[in-house]
Parts: structure tokens; C-alpha cells; sequence
């Protein structure tokens, strides 16, 4: 991954906006935010200080540098919690997307993530049909994912700012 440095509050902060376009911070969105928090190592204080910094429209500092190995890291664990819901929304979907941009994995390196997330699924659930479900939540995100991270790519490449 060639990416450019970001901080994990600039991370925090550009999932936070895309999750908010629609004016609505779902459960599902919740979900996905407090993990991303957590894998990010954001300290109790920090989400707090992102969300009112969004609110009044102030600047807000970038936080740690997240290196090229934690972004793959933390992209598989979001991703795993946004498929453990079983019916991914397109919120989450775009939540995603963004991330896979944010972080420039490649679709390769997409689809090595997703193997690893179908052997998890396998190995963490024995329950024939919650494995088939997860399975399929899996195998359509791959689709709705790679055309949101194409349609972010796009934007980017036109000019627009991550």
C-alpha cells in the first residue's frame, strides 16, 4: 500500500462524515464507529472531541500515525463486524468503501481479507445456516463494496479531498 500518512483521528473523523451525509448515525453505523474507536485506539475522550469538532465545523488534530500493517488490521476488523450483522445496509456498505479508499486496498488485497474473513466465519460458527447467511452477506458485499471503492476512487482522482 502506497498510501499517503494518516492520523487515526483523521481516520475517525472522514468515517464519522460519511457516516453522517445522510443526516443519521445508525445502530448498525454505532456498530461500526465504536470498533473502529476501538481498533484505532482512540482514548474515551477522543470520540467525543471528533464529534463536536464535526458539529461546530472546527479543525481537529490528526492524532497518531496509523502505519500501512494497521490499516489492513483495522479495515478486516470493522469489515468483520459489519458482515457478523448478517444484512449489511448500504450505509454500511458506504462506511466500508470509504475505508477501503482511505486506506488504497487494492481489490486483491480486498479479496485476501475477505478469505480470511470466510475461514473465520467457518471456524468461529458451527451452526450450518448462520455460516450460509454470513456466507452470502459476505459474498455481496464484495460486489456493493468494490463499486462504492470504485465510485471514492473516482471522486478522488477528479480532485476531490479524502
Amino acid at each position: 500500500m502506497s498510501t499517503p500518512e494518516l492520523g487515526s483521528l483523521d481516520v475517525f473523523r472522514s468515517t464519522v462524515e460519511v457516516m453522517l451525509i445522510d443526516g443519521v448515525l445508525t445502530r448498525e453505523e454505532k456498530r461500526l464507529i465504536i470498533k473502529l474507536a476501538n481498533v484505532l485506539e482512540l482514548t474515551p475522550d477522543e470520540p467525543a472531541y471528533i464529534y463536536e469538532a464535526i458539529q461546530t465545523d472546527r479543525d481537529s488534530r490528526p492524532g497518531p500515525s496509523v502505519s500501512p500493517e494497521n490499516m489492513r488490521l483495522i479495515y478486516t476488523k470493522v469489515f468483520e463486524v459489519a458482515i457478523v450483522n448478517a444484512s449489511l445496509s448500504r450505509d454500511e456498505f458506504r462506511v466500508l468503501a470509504h475505508l477501503r479508499s482511505q486506506f488504497d486496498i487494492n481489490d486483491e488485497q480486498h479479496r485476501e481479507i475477505e478469505a480470511e474473513l470466510r475461514e473465520m466465519v467457518k471456524e468461529k460458527y458451527e451452526d450450518a445456516a448462520v455460516i450460509d447467511t454470513l456466507m452470502n452477506t459476505l459474498r455481496d458485499s464484495v460486489g456493493m463494496v468494490g463499486d462504492l471503492f470504485d465510485t471514492f476512487r473516482k471522486r478522488i482522482n477528479e480532485g476531490e479531498t479524502r
